[in-house]
């Protein structure tokens, strides 16, 4: 996985570097501009483009002067350059990067305070004004230059972090910052990339390695970590032969009511195409001809209105979920009361489940340890209290897990594991073509069918998060869908996965 760093750390991982290859700081700042070049240049490939890079007098507009130079040495032909001089204080690298370009002879704009700002005949603007080292809201010049820029509706392209924008802790939406239509990140991404108020600010980043010290970011063991495919290669389990149903196990779907058997349907449909050697769904009877011609492959397990479950009706399954378009009626209460106390195992509880648990909050002490509850972020907070934004849920949740002893996906773009013991894992497969009614059933089934095939709770979680975002990606991405549908995801999961296991 790749740890995802607070400024404080990419700070010590910069010096640490620095340190043990006996590189000097400027040094390493030019590695960083180089990458971003490198970027750069193969995805805006006209050279005649007019180009304005606007830096501050920091470490940032180092990186920026630096770029400035690079990019004309690769003969863009038209580079302009505005430096902020909105702050009397400048480090030592911004000084040698402007001597730098100064021997060029390459013509710099200075902005001081209180200046009305100049023309801006650029096509692309470069945003170089200020790092990861802001700690407090733009005000003054910078908030005007900063507001400036983005009402010049101009492609921006922002080096390491949009100016303005914090890379970990609380996201303000009324603070002013840049609007990046790209933002090329130094090393790995900010912490905040990933959650869902960086979007206005942010419409595509790519993280480029400057070749800080891999082993001591891994040391610093930050609880932020980014899933790679490399992670899920090492973790799925191929079938061999001379194996059977059996050795893949039972699991059981509790869903679905005569009005919502759609998602009892793709949730034990989900579970089936995953691999669970048998899956079993417990419905109503009225879904039992759609379940039969849809997918005779799943058992049923038909339900009542009174009908009372015991720990035999359990048992047996190797791996349970409940939830999906189950109701929360007296009836589905009682089968959720009667599975929390008397199955060991862990769970996945899902939807009207949920629901159901926010609104009975005692039965929380039933749930078996290492179960994994999947609520989308107005289940989050019917479950553990309104936030007033998405840092704080993380922060919730890091500590509901902990107290509870369960697993906790909490969906979004970048779909967020927080483990028992207080890490939070972030999805990186997905796309917005999946944003339909009944992908979050299909998790759901993904899930019990690994936790039925024998893996923990934790490679459950990482495994399931990224095959349902990889399936999504493959059908929609080659083909630019605009919808990918549930059912369609479903029968893309076993290719998905052998392709990953091969």
């Amino acid at each position: 996985m790749l740890p995802l760093l607070t400024a404080t750390q990419i700070r010590e991982a910069d010096n640490y570097t620095i340190a043990h290859e006996s590189i000097a700081s400027i040094d390493l700042m030019e590695r960083a501009a180089k990458a971003f070049v490198c970027w750069f240049i193969n995805h805006f490939q006209d050279k005649n483009e007019s180009i304005t890079v606007y830096c501050g007098t920091g470490n940032n507009g180092g990186d920026g002067l630096a770029i400035a130079r690079l990019l004309s040495e690769h003969h863009y032909k038209t580079i302009s350059i505005k430096v902020a001089r909105l702050s009397s204080k400048t480090t030592d690298d911004f000084n040698i990067n402007l001597q730098r370009l100064l021997s060029t002879q390459t013509i710099i704009t200075d902005i001081n305070s209180g200046e009305e700002f100049p023309t801006e005949n650029g096509t692309i603007i470069i945003d170089a004004l200020l790092g990861t080292g802001l700690n407090k809201p733009l005000e003054g010049d910078y908030k005007r230059l900063v507001a400036h820029l983005n009402a010049l509706n101009k492609t921006i392209v922002s080096v390491d972090i949009p100016s303005g924008f914090f890379g970990e802790e609380e996201i303000n939406i009324e603070n002013e910052a840049i609007n990046a239509a790209i933002v090329i990140s130094f090393q790995q991404p900010k912490i905040n990339f990933l959650l869902p108020e960086a979007a206005p600010y942010i419409n595509y980043w790519k993280a480029v390695n400057i070749g800080i010290d891999a082993a001591f970011i891994r040391s610093l063991n930050s609880p932020y970590q980014l899933i790679e495919e490399t992670d899920i290669r090492e973790r799925l389990k191929p079938r061999q032969r001379f194996t059977h149903k059996g050795t893949y196990g039972h699991a059981l779907i509790i869903a679905g009511q005569p009005e919502t058997m759609g998602a009892a349907l793709l949730c034990a449909s989900a579970c089936a195409y995953t691999g669970a050697g048998l899956t079993t769904a417990c419905v109503p009877q009225s879904g039992l001809i759609a379940l039969n011609t849809l997918q005779p492959e799943i058992m049923a397990m038909i339900r009542n209105d009174k009908q009372i479950f015991s720990e035999n009706d359990w048992k047996k399954f190797d791996a349970i979920a409940i939830g999906s378009g189950l109701g929360q009626s007296e009836q589905e209460l009682n089968i959720l009361v009667s599975l929390l106390k008397t199955y060991q195992k862990p769970i996945v509880i899902d939807a009207d489940a949920l629901n159901l648990l926010a609104v009975h909050y005692g039965l929380w002490k039933y749930v078996p340890k290492n179960s994994i509850i999947t609520p989308h972020v107005k289940e989050f907070d019917r479950l553990f209290g309104s936030h007033r934004n998405w840092w704080h849920r993380l922060q919730t949740a890091r500590q509901m897990a902990q107290e509870h002893g369960v697993y906790i996906i909490l969906k979004n773009d970048y779909s967020i594991t927080i483990t028992p013991d207080g890490n939070l894992l972030f999805n990186s497969t997905g796309n917005p073509s999946m944003a339909t009614g009944g992908m979050g059933d299909v998790l759901t089934g993904i899930l019990a069918a690994l936790l039925a095939q024998g893996y923990n709770s934790e490679d459950a979680c990482i495994i399931g998060n990224y095959i349902h975002g990889k399936a999504g990606d493959e059908l929609a991405l080659p083909n630019l869908a605009t919808v990918v549908l549930p059912s369609a995801l479903i029968v893309q999961l076993p290719q998905t996965m052998a392709k990953l296991m091969a």
